[in-house]
């Protein structure tokens, strides 16, 4: 596969009728306004962004928005950077922005930066006036792969992540991949969880592609990361077409999830980055996994050896105990009748949905995992 370029991106297509929508993926993209222009409800637009992104994209941006269509209304917010911060007060700030400036209807919000602004947009989208427009313009590679996709917006709660919130689509997803070269290693680890865990749920063969291609992703080799982003958003797209509120297969995507919300809840959001938290999950998902007969130990240590090489950890906080941990999954949105529903491995490339997992069982699990 070539390199995506800003002559030719790649697309693709999340199809839920009418709310349907393109995902583009390419270099440079950010410079093709008339892309963004194309996919506005009206003349009214407000790119939300944070210092660090504003920094190096957010003039580019609104300079080409504007170069694209000179009649429109541009209006910009930035917000402090780190998932500290998002709450509903960051949220209320977006709001306060929209009323301060007259925004109607049919004005379109455009989310500028990693997983945390695209949730805060997309939830005050979802919000304000009972719905606006808002678009998704990812420049981390956990938000380009998992969280710009498939409509999934809201904010932390001090109890649990992700527990207000709402679904709402994107009317488009502009994934410029050379914003990742302004990533931190850290950032982009965290971002490689969330690719192997599309490897680990549903595709074997990508995955075996990712332990071949892991240096080459972590060097930021232009076809290797054109490649694994288009994959991850493709295996993403399908499974939100087929369950877009989470009434099912979308469970999957939650691989290491669970684990991971209650080790960024517990030690507060933004100590571990929320791949780094997945990655320490997936793990102990793994380990769980073997202990209830679904996977050997084979599979567990090629598990490790991945998420080692990707950067993260592969140990639990120290700080927390077993209870610390079942009280924060107890939490998880994904529980029904107070069972905890955990995604667990099958086998690599094929997980399930299990709540059946018995107590003593899942205490030990957690109580043996290291401890970091």
């Amino acid at each position: 596969m070539t390199t995506a370029s800003i002559a030719d991106p790649l697309s693709l297509n999340v199809s839920l009728g009418e709310r349907s929508y393109p995902i583009y993926i390419g270099a440079g993209l950010m410079d093709q306004g008339e892309r963004l222009v194309s996919h506005l409800s009206g003349r009214q637009v407000m790119v939300v962004t944070n210092e660090t992104v504003a920094a190096h994209y957010l003039e580019r941006l609104t300079t080409a928005l504007a170069r694209a269509d000179e009649t429109l209304r541009i209006e910009t917010l930035v917000l402090p950077d780190g998932e500290a911060y998002k709450n509903i007060e960051g949220v209320s700030r977006i709001w306060d922005a929209l009323l301060e400036a007259g925004f109607n209807r049919r004005s379109t919000l455009v989310a500028l930066g990693g997983g945390v602004i695209g949730d805060m947009v997309g939830y005050a989208a979802a919000s304000y006036q009972r719905g606006i427009s808002f678009i998704q313009v990812p420049t981390t590679l956990l938000s380009q792969v998992d969280s710009s996709v498939g409509g999934k917006t809201g904010v932390n709660h001090p109890l649990g992540k992700n527990m207000i919130g709402a679904f709402w689509q994107p009317r488009a997803v502009l994934i410029d991949t050379a914003t990742l070269a302004t990533l931190p290693q850290r950032e982009l680890s965290a971002g490689l969880a969330e690719v192997i865990k599309y490897g680990f749920i549903y595709d074997r063969a990508f995955l075996e592609w990712l332990e071949q291609q892991l240096d080459a992703l972590r060097r930021l080799d232009d076809a290797a990361l054109a490649t694994a982003i288009e994959r991850s958003c493709a295996i993403k797209a399908e499974i939100v077409a087929l369950d877009e509120t989470e009434q099912g297969v979308r469970a999957l995507l939650n691989l290491g999830h669970t684990f991971g919300h209650a080790i960024e809840a517990h030690m507060g959001y933004g100590a571990w980055l929320h791949g780094e938290a997945v990655g320490a999950g997936m793990m102990m998902a793994a380990d769980l996994s073997m202990r209830l007969g679904f996977i050997d130990s084979e599979a567990v240590d090629r598990t490790r050896r991945l998420i080692e090489r990707c950067g993260l950890p592969v140990s639990a906080p120290a700080e927390m105990s077993v209870e610390d941990f079942v009280s924060r999954m107890k939490l998880d949105k994904k529980n029904l009748d107070d069972r905890i529903r955990l995604i667990l491995l099958q086998e690599l490339g094929k997980a399930c949905v299990h709540d059946q997992t018995p107590s003593a069982v899942l205490h030990d699990c957690i109580k043996e995992f290291p401890r970091c």
